[in-house]
């Protein structure tokens, strides 16, 4: 993990490996309706993601800020899972008139995921209140990026992009899409990929400056998982297959007619 490339290909496949993994659990959870059963059941995933960020913060060497970067994913991913599997999302529930102002459009669209943002800010400030300063805290600036990374996305999807992939939504997120926007590029987009690839600028230079060990395994792994971020928000412009990463290894979804005619409206 000492080679930078090695931890680069790692972070990669975490992230697709992870993805997956999440996907494959909201899919299971949609078609059985067993949401709050798979969001209990992978407690201890978030169990395990506290324990390794709390642990890492001590161990200042490359597999430190490599379990530290797992760690950061696992709190990440189980906040994920319970938002996608509709249990922790917002008090609204219902799609968005076609004709609302601009104002309650925004009110309805916060609705949809308050609680979900609420946790993940609780989150994030106690990540930092714990692990700033730490002599070990890859997985502090592995949670950073994954926080502003997803805010800026889903604002970039609030304020309206060329290509939005609903494909993987659950059913009991389809009234989500109505709050999505297909436009033009907005004027946030363009600073958010500034802003990524200024980013992914400055963990290079760290990387290449630094001759620390667990230095290079840590800018290298935050170096991937910031363009990695940078290639998603890509994504919402360029016409790029990225479902198929992922829906080879899914099940198939609920085949009854409602089901049917829900996906049918998101492809």
């Amino acid at each position: 993990m000492t080679n930078p490339w090695i931890a680069a290909a790692f972070a990669l496949f975490a992230w697709w490996f992870s993805t997956g993994a999440i996907l494959f659990a909201v899919r299971v959870a949609d078609r059985w309706n067993k949401g709050a059963m798979i969001t209990l059941l992978s407690l201890p995933v978030l169990a395990m993601g506290i324990w390794g960020l709390t642990y890492t913060y001590t161990l200042a060497t490359p597999l430190g800020a490599v379990y530290a970067f797992l760690a950061a994913l696992a709190v990440w991913g189980w906040i994920e899972l319970a938002f996608l599997t509709g249990e922790i999302t917002g008090p609204n529930t219902s799609n968005c008139p076609e004709d609302a102002p601009e104002w309650e459009r925004f009110v309805r669209a916060w609705g949809t995921l308050a609680y979900h943002e609420l946790l993940l800010f609780g989150a994030l400030i106690a990540v930092l209140l714990t692990g700033w300063g730490a002599a070990n805290t890859f997985g502090v600036w592995t949670f950073v990026i994954l926080f502003f990374a997803r805010v800026s996305a889903k604002l970039n999807l609030y304020a309206g992009v060329p290509r939005i992939n609903t494909e993987f939504l659950p059913r009991k997120l389809q009234h989500l899409k109505s709050h999505f926007r297909i436009a033009r590029i907005n004027w946030l987009f363009p600073v958010s990929v500034t802003a990524l690839t200024f980013a992914v600028a400055c963990w290079l230079e760290r990387l290449v400056s630094t001759g620390a060990p667990a230095e290079v395994t840590g800018f290298a792994l935050l170096g991937a998982i910031t363009a990695l971020a940078l290639f998603e928000h890509w994504l919402m412009v360029l016409p790029l297959p990225d479902a198929k990463l992922w829906r080879w290894m899914l099940p198939a979804p609920a085949t009854n007619k409602k089901t049917q005619g829900e996906m049918a409206d998101g492809l």
